[in-house]
């Protein structure tokens, strides 16, 4: 992973307690390596790292990248 997109950084914001963010790992078995529970207006900022390939967000939730923003349902 080239470090442009490791210093990218996006915002999660709850919009109801209890907000489930999962940090899911790279390499050939893709696994939950850290998740967060959220509550109604805490922010969370986060960003790619070398083990950190992807994000799950179960609840309602605004995320915002350098991309824009996008809602769950």
């Amino acid at each position: 992973m080239d470090s442009e997109n490791q210093n990218e950084f996006f915002v999660i914001k709850a919009l109801e307690d209890g907000v489930n963010v999962i940090g899911l790992t790279r390499g050939t078995d893709t696994r939950f390596h850290h998740s967060e529970k959220l509550d109604r207006n805490e922010v969370m900022i986060a960003q790619f790292t070398e083990h950190t390939s992807a994000v799950k967000i179960r609840g309602k939730a605004l995320i915002q990248t350098k991309h824009g923003e996008v809602a769950t349902d």
